[in-house]
């Protein structure tokens, strides 16, 4: 799991924890709950029998005197939070893996299928081999029939960024190709160098 991927998770996580808390909190006032089975609300909580509201007569008229532009303000900040979740489910959505690439031509139904994770730990251990590469990791993106190629190198302090490029282009890369059979899958390569490791004098 990435670290992108790992946060993605841990947010949505916490978002459906404090929405599900809510929408319970919300359920067992409307049910009246509380009172049918002796149940202590949360301290504070404002819905707690069916007839409560979320904002009194008495503080819509407190906040309604704030001045005239208190009310909009509010509804464009949850318009503009409503946006911007609207905008991350998308982009969650937009970075999906393909799953499995279907090898040339051949419908998917009818031929030989390639799971991407498979094909990205393939490169990733023939690119790990290649001298001055330290470490490889590799991502498959974009849609089955339009697979994208992400690779990420870290090089040791001696080796050459041209040179590791060309033996990935060459190698790995090129090998990821023939046994698609798909010549055409747009690669992305991000290099960076691994830190000298220090030396201890005796």
């Amino acid at each position: 799991m990435t670290q992108r991927s790992a946060l993605n998770r841990s947010l949505l996580a916490l978002a459906g924890l404090v929405l599900l808390g809510g929408g319970l909190l919300v359920l067992f006032a409307g049910l009246d709950i509380y009172r049918r089975h002796d149940l202590i609300p949360p301290t504070g909580w404002p819905l707690t029998t069916p007839d409560d509201v979320l904002f009194s007569s008495a503080d819509r008229a407190r906040w309604s005197s704030q001045g005239w532009w208190w009310w909009p303000a509010v509804i464009a900040a949850l318009v503009l939070v409503a946006t911007l979740a609207l905008w991350w489910l998308l982009a969650q959505l937009s970075r999906r893996r393909p799953g499995a690439l279907p090898l040339g031509d051949t419908p998917p139904q009818e031929g030989v299928e390639l799971r991407d994770r498979a094909l990205s730990d393939a490169i990733a251990s023939e690119a790990g081999a290649l001298p001055g590469v330290e470490h490889a990791a590799v991502r498959i993106t974009g849609r089955p029939a339009h697979p994208r190629t992400r690779v990420k190198l870290t090089l040791t302090p001696e080796a050459a960024p041209g040179a590791a490029l060309g033996a990935l282009c060459e190698g790995p890369l090129s090998t990821a190709r023939r046994s698609t059979g798909r010549p055409d899958i747009p690669t992305e390569v991000r290099l960076r160098v691994a830190r000298h490791q220090p030396h201890r004098a005796e």
